[in-house]
């Protein structure tokens, strides 16, 4: 049901992507879209708090929007001419068509419809987060990584429980779970330490909890990535094989060909 979620979502907005099926030079230029893509959301953020604060230029309001504007024209162009089935990219994109054919008459009038300018900024997000929690789901889906995290919630919450009753130092329940998550981070800000017998020994135990938990974490998205980066070598060598088979179809073809040819000259002498 969730996964069957996660691919409804981005059709029904209009910006499903590159889908898995696609042959692996459109995967590949959609990867590298998502870095500009996430810059440009960033900027936004930052535009936003900007604003808020009455110091952003006006000068760069026409910038952000043509830069923006042109990205999608970019994006589009680039992964329709790579994608093998254009016409179903179209389909499942469309919204990166609407941006593109409202945001050109809105560009001349700048001014006038600035707000619906800023509005059309916010669909660049979508697909960022579209993607990011996609990659969060397969983070997660390996090694029982989900599991995982959960028992570190259930088990934060449990020590701050149990720091709160047995430590005359933390005053309160909501002090002891704010203890026992910077424990776990492994932050330690220092703010609120246990000082009893009781208290230092369960603090030993999170702290070797939150070393070992973290050094999952961060061994689950290395193999991640490490892995992503070996299905993308698997992709361009399999497009090099196909390349290749191509090319050997076309030469048995061209061989065929030219044996026709010389059976044809023996005839007629």
């Amino acid at each position: 049901m969730q996964k069957r979620l996660e691919q409804l979502l981005p059709l029904l907005i209009g910006l499903s992507g590159v889908t898995a099926n696609e042959n692996p030079k459109a995967k590949r230029w959609a990867h590298r879209f998502e870095l500009p893509m996430l810059i440009l959301a960033i900027w936004i953020l930052l535009e936003w708090y900007l604003r808020g604060k009455n110091v952003y230029p006006p000068v760069l309001d026409n910038v952000t929007d043509i830069v923006i504007w042109c990205f999608f024209i970019l994006e589009t162009v680039v992964l329709t001419s790579l994608v093998t089935d254009k016409l179903r990219y179209l389909r499942t994109n469309w919204m990166n068509l609407l941006i593109i054919g409202i945001g050109a008459p809105l560009l001349w009038v700048a001014n006038n419809y600035a707000a619906a300018l800023r509005t059309l900024r916010l669909l660049l997000i979508f697909p960022l987060l579209i993607n990011t929690s996609s990659t969060i789901h397969k983070v997660l889906s390996r090694n029982y990584l989900g599991s995982v995290l959960l028992v570190a919630l259930v088990f934060t919450l449990m020590a701050g429980l149990l720091m709160a009753g047995i430590d005359p130092n933390i005053e309160n329940v909501w002090q002891g779970i704010w203890w026992a998550w910077v424990t776990v981070s492994t932050v330690g800000y220092g703010d609120t330490v246990p000082v009893s017998t009781a208290g230092k020994i369960l603090g030993a135990v999170v702290i070797l909890f939150g070393v070992g938990f973290f050094s999952l974490l961060t061994a689950s998205f290395s193999a991640y990535f490490v892995s992503r980066g070996e299905v993308e070598i698997e992709e361009e060598e399999e497009e090099e094989i196909n390349q290749l088979l191509h090319i050997e179809r076309r030469i048995e073809a061209m061989e065929k060909t030219l044996k026709r040819i010389e059976r044809k000259l023996s005839d007629d002498d």
